[in-house]
């Protein structure tokens, strides 16, 4: 069982790849979008920022199940 609730865990803590792959490509996206149109900077920064924190909110919840099972079933 205590193989089971290891491989649990280790595909809960992958939300992180998922969270920095989406942190990279809107990380990207703000770039490019600030190089057109340097004016908009501001918003651009602002509607980045939030969605790199929506993303990392998810790792940090895959983290905090992972602990979870750990702690409960291993």
């Amino acid at each position: 069982m205590n193989g089971l609730v290891a491989i649990a865990a280790a595909i809960a803590v992958f939300t992180g790849v998922g969270a920095g792959i989406g942190i990279g490509i809107a990380t990207s996206k703000a770039a490019e979008g600030v190089s057109r149109q340097p004016e908009a900077a501001g918003q651009i920064r602002g509607i980045t920022l939030l969605g790199a924190v929506l993303a990392e909110a998810t790792a940090i919840y895959g983290l905090f199940i992972a602990i979870l099972l750990y702690l409960k079933l291993g």
